[in-house]
């Protein structure tokens, strides 16, 4: 797994009205302080990728669907330096076991959703967006800067 990435099993309580998740508390050892905390949609035959930040910690879950998250160590002195490493996240339910997947600065990525019409995904950033100087680098989906093809499933992206 590449360096720095941290997950956290999250933990469901259900009962016979449905299912409650805590996702990211303030006493959590992976906590690294809110930024701020929204969700990212992708249809079926998209990709939401690359991208990366230079000091922004983003926390992806899962809510609705099934995603397959990519990872690019883009660090040039991490002893992961340039490996992939790919993460299935799912919906919360009875059977599932939902994680956190914690993504640390300078790590290139992209989601998909698979076996699923959409993909929705929660994120919980330690820093929030600057719209007049954002800390988001992008790099094309389809390019061969990062070293992974996408399933054929995917048609677009950016």
């Amino acid at each position: 797994m590449i360096k720095d990435v941290e997950l956290k099993e999250l933990k469901l309580i259900s009962d016979e009205r449905g299912v409650l998740m805590e996702i990211l508390r303030a006493d959590d050892d992976i906590f690294k302080g809110f930024g701020q905390c929204y969700i990212s949609v992708c249809n079926k035959g998209a990709v939401k990728g690359w991208h990366y930040h230079k000091e922004q910690i983003d926390n992806f879950v899962c809510m609705s669907g099934k995603a397959l998250v990519v990872l690019y160590d883009f660090r040039e002195n991490s002893p992961t330096s340039k490996e992939v490493t790919t993460f299935i996240l799912e919906e919360p339910s009875n059977g599932s076991k939902p994680i956190l997947l914690q993504i640390p600065p300078m790590i290139v990525h992209g989601f998909t959703a698979i076996d699923c019409e959409k993909t929705i995904i929660l994120n919980v950033t330690n820093k929030p967006y600057k719209y007049e100087s954002p800390d988001e680098y992008r790099l094309p989906w389809n390019g061969q800067e990062i070293p992974y093809k996408w399933p054929d499933i995917v048609k677009t992206g950016g």
